[in-house]
């Protein structure tokens, strides 16, 4: 059952291949923004996975993060997502990143809980919507 206070936390290095530089988001060799919402979003999903049935995942829908500090290569950063609403298939989570040094971005996170499935066939209709 999805209530809220579940929570996880993910711990990873930066490495070049996740800075703004590799990635596009920038030219400089710190943790990009992309990437850091991107582990929020893994947080998020995987806090709640264990809760739902095979046939079920959830999907993002919206997010509202900011990004309050540059990580340089080597440093490990901390993603944190919490569920702190349940509403039907809607969940919101607080997500937070951070390193060594404090706070690397915060804010908040919703994802919808779906049937694979048809969440899967219904977006397959887009390469052929006749």
């Amino acid at each position: 059952m999805l209530t809220p206070g579940i929570a996880l936390e993910l711990t990873f290095p930066v490495t070049e291949t996740l800075t703004a530089k590799t990635v596009g988001s920038g030219t400089l060799d710190v943790l990009a923004t992309p990437v850091m919402i991107a582990r929020m979003e893994q947080a998020a999903w995987t806090a709640v996975a264990p809760s739902l049935s095979p046939e079920e995942g959830t999907v993002g829908t919206w997010m509202n993060v900011k990004h309050l500090s540059a990580t340089p290569i080597g440093v490990e950063v901390t993603c944190r997502a919490e569920l702190t609403e349940v509403d039907g298939r809607r969940l919101v989570f607080r997500v937070t990143a951070q390193d060594s040094q404090g706070l690397v971005g915060e804010g908040i996170h919703e994802r919808v809980i779906v049937q694979n499935d048809r969440f899967l066939t219904k977006a397959q209709k887009k390469r052929n919507p006749k």
